[in-house]
Order: C-alpha cells, then sequence, then structure tokens
C-alpha cells in the first residue's frame, strides 16, 4: 500500500467530499457518537471551517483512495508562551485500521506543529477507547499531568443551547 499524508485543501471539492465522508464514518462509529452528522453539519461545515484561520487537516491517501482524517486546530499554551496544536478529530476507516494510518497522521501532525512553531500537541479521547490510548502512546502521547498529587486532566465539556429567534 502506498500510504500519503497531504494537507487537506477545503477549496479542493475532492477534498472537501472526502472530509465530509470521513467524518461521517467516524461519527458513525460507536467511538463517534453511534450516530452519522446531521445534514446541516454536511451542508455548513466546509464553509465553517474556511472561516477558522487556525484549521489544519491532514488527509491519508491509499494511492488516490481517503483512508483517514485528522483536524486540527492551534492554540496557545499560555504556560509555555508558545503555540499549540490540538487533534480534534482522527478518522481511520475501520477496514484500514492496524496498518499504520494513524500513525501516519500521528507524525503529519506533528511535522506541521513543529512548523507552525508548536510547543506540543494535545487531543482528547474517550477513556474506554483502548485501541486509540495504544495509538496514542505508540506516537509519545501522555496524560497531561503538571503535579501527579493534583492527577490527571480532564477533558469536560459545557452544551450551549441554540438560542431561538
Amino acid at each position: 500500500m502506498s500510504l500519503t499524508v497531504i494537507d487537506l485543501d477545503l477549496n479542493n471539492t475532492t477534498h472537501a467530499a472526502a472530509l465530509l465522508e470521513l467524518l461521517d464514518h467516524y461519527a458513525q462509529d460507536p467511538m463517534g457518537g453511534g450516530q452519522g452528522l446531521k445534514p446541516e453539519v454536511k451542508a455548513t461545515l466546509v464553509a465553517g471551517l474556511k472561516g477558522v484561520p487556525v484549521y489544519h487537516g491532514g488527509l491519508a491517501l491509499a494511492g488516490d483512495k481517503p483512508v483517514g482524517l485528522i483536524n486540527c486546530f492551534a492554540g496557545f499554551s499560555t504556560f509555555a508562551a508558545r503555540p499549540l496544536l490540538n487533534i480534534h478529530d482522527i478518522v481511520v476507516r475501520r477496514d484500514r485500521r492496524r496498518q499504520g494510518i494513524g500513525q501516519a497522521l500521528l507524525a503529519w501532525a506533528e511535522t506541521k506543529a513543529r512548523a507552525l512553531g508548536c510547543c506540543k500537541l494535545t487531543l482528547e479521547v474517550l477513556s474506554n477507547n483502548q485501541q486509540a490510548m495504544a495509538s496514542y502512546q505508540l506516537a509519545g502521547f501522555a496524560p497531561y499531568v503538571l503535579d501527579p498529587a493534583a492527577g490527571q486532566a480532564l477533558f469536560l465539556q459545557k452544551l450551549l443551547a441554540e438560542e431561538k429567534s
């Protein structure tokens, strides 16, 4: 298998279609929520991402077939006073897992982060996603700890309801 990871170009209709298809594939997986993307998300995602200047996407291709995706967003570490790159989504087609595609996507993100002058890569993962955890550990990721006595950092969210006019 000839595998390459390229920068995803949101203005390229083939890349945009691959982004939507792969992200929907991930959303249908139990580790992605078990439901596909909502139609309104599919209709607005690419345009929305085009308006986010800190977006960086990588597309894994086996030949010319999209087999993986990584969506990243630049942020900033106040403790290091330097940028960071957060991996928001990483997708590998179910039938292509355990073939090094995830590692290739993570390597792409690390190369991108270094080029941006980032101090670190961050990501979140479901605690029972053992396959992903093993892949991340293989790539050098570890739980975020400032002081072992204080414990590991946790990823929390607060959903904001859309206001109705």
